[in-house]
């Protein structure tokens, strides 16, 4: 098996469960979402679906549940448009790392603002020790 099919099979998994998801379904639990990446075994038995939705946990949980609800009926729309010899099993799955890059901007946002403030008060308070030239 070439090293790079994987890849292709993830990336049309994800684009066709895209389409399927935002213009073939009608489940109002699902929402806003996007699919953000899939995960495959080498075997290309199973796939974990990765998407991340808009709103809170309540939301996302939701659609999950959707998602989840509507496994069979997207497998089959999926086996129409992508040959395999065998169309993995899929699961999705809450996509966390927006969220959790979301916080780790913020924790870097709130350092500078700090670091700022300190060298201001630094600055305005001490001024014999600027470099003059």
């Amino acid at each position: 098996m070439s090293s790079q099919r994987p890849g292709r099979v993830q990336e049309a998994i994800r684009q066709e469960v895209s389409k399927i998801v935002q213009g073939e379904m009608k489940d109002p639990r699902i929402g806003f979402i996007t699919i953000t990446k899939v995960d495959l075994t080498k075997d290309l038995r199973y796939a974990k679906i990765y998407f991340s939705a808009l709103g809170e946990d309540k939301e996302k949980k939701l659609a999950l549940k959707g998602l989840n609800n509507a496994k069979g009926y997207i497998k089959g729309l999926l086996a129409d448009r992508i040959k395999l010899r065998y169309m993995p099993d899929i699961a999705f799955t809450i996509d966390e790392s927006i969220e959790h890059t979301k916080h780790i901007y913020g924790i870097l946002d709130k350092i500078r603002k700090e670091r700022e403030e300190k060298e201001q008060k630094d600055g305005t308070s001490d001024s014999g020790d600027r470099e003059v030239r």
